[in-house]
């Protein structure tokens, strides 16, 4: 399984700098990210759901991780429930796999998987426009340059 990114780079500052504070964070990040599952990851953590849950609620940062982390733990459930419809369930001895489950949590997701997808996408495209602004921004330079009496040789054309 790949690391989750939430456990390493997503996870949300913490602002107290406290070590055990945010140690919890990252291990709670991690395992929503890998069970999609609040009381799985409060239990890796070793937090109360409801210490999470104020967290979130009053730092946009955790609460920005925590989308990130759901979105990658639905990916993930995702592609498990694709595996096992096109290939069938491997029989991997202890593991136990319940497709009503992560159905049932693709389901209850979707939305805020959808509001995730959509913010990324929005800040491609803001990287995206930016960049366009850039390029003008220096064309327009060259075009300028060109204008000025003598300045041919000057403009770079690469």
């Amino acid at each position: 399984m790949v690391e989750p990114k939430t456990a390493s780079s997503g996870a949300a500052p913490c602002r107290r700098g406290n070590k055990t504070e945010q140690r919890w964070r990252t291990l709670f990040l991690g395992a929503l990210a890998e069970t999609s599952n609040v009381s799985a990851a409060s239990l890796a953590a070793a937090v109360p759901p409801g210490k999470a849950y104020r967290l979130r609620r009053s730092d946009p940062d955790f609460a920005r991780a925590w989308r990130a982390a759901l979105l990658e733990g639905y990916e993930n459930l995702e592609m498990e429930v694709l595996y096992r419809l096109r290939f069938g369930d491997p029989k991997d001895g202890d593991v136990k796999f319940d497709n009503a489950t992560a159905l049932r949590l693709l389901g209850l997701h979707r939305e805020t998987v959808a509001r995730e997808r959509a913010a990324r996408e929005n800040e491609d495209l803001t990287a995206v426009r930016a960049s366009i602004h850039a390029k003008l921004a220096q064309l327009r330079e060259q075009v300028m340059a060109r204008r000025l009496p003598g300045a041919e040789a000057e403009v770079d054309h690469g």
